[in-house]
């Protein structure tokens, strides 16, 4: 191992004001919370921080399954799982937003030898230009870099 690496692995350092003991359940159905419970260095409960659940779940899809995470701020498993729906349904709702967000970023982007204000994909000429639609601007479909 070269000295770059040992240290940088001698610089790595828990954060031990931020440690939370994990304990997992699941409906072997809907999907799996994790509580994390804050603890101190030395393992046992600290009051002075809140209890929370990590949940991961599946949304099915006509293309397959999507995996959603997302945070429940509860006291009690009971809570969390009355909260589920309505969390599930926001980070639903967020992951939809970022999607369209990173299609709107990409819907920027210009390609030199386009159209512009064709989403920066070129005229419509098609793949290479042979009417298949979506071009990526330029003869015969080629990105064009300056």
């Amino acid at each position: 191992m070269n000295d770059a690496i040992k240290k940088r692995l001698a610089d790595i350092r828990v954060d031990t004001d931020n440690l939370y003991q994990e304990t997992a359940f699941t409906d072997l159905a809907t999907g799996t919370f994790r509580r994390l419970t804050p603890v101190k260095a030395d393992g046992t409960p600290d009051p002075n921080r809140f209890t929370f659940f990590l949940v991961q779940t599946h949304l099915m899809t006509a293309a397959g399954p999507v995996p959603l995470d997302f945070r429940i701020d509860a006291a009690t498993l009971a809570e969390a799982a009355e909260k589920f729906p309505e969390a599930a349904g926001k980070a639903l709702e967020d992951m939809l937003k970022e999607i369209e967000e990173y299609r709107r970023q990409q819907s920027n982007l210009i390609v030199p030898g386009s159209a512009a204000g064709l989403g920066g994909l070129g005229g419509g000429s098609g793949l290479g230009g042979s009417g298949l639609g979506g071009g990526l601007g330029g003869p015969g479909g080629k990105i064009q870099f300056p």
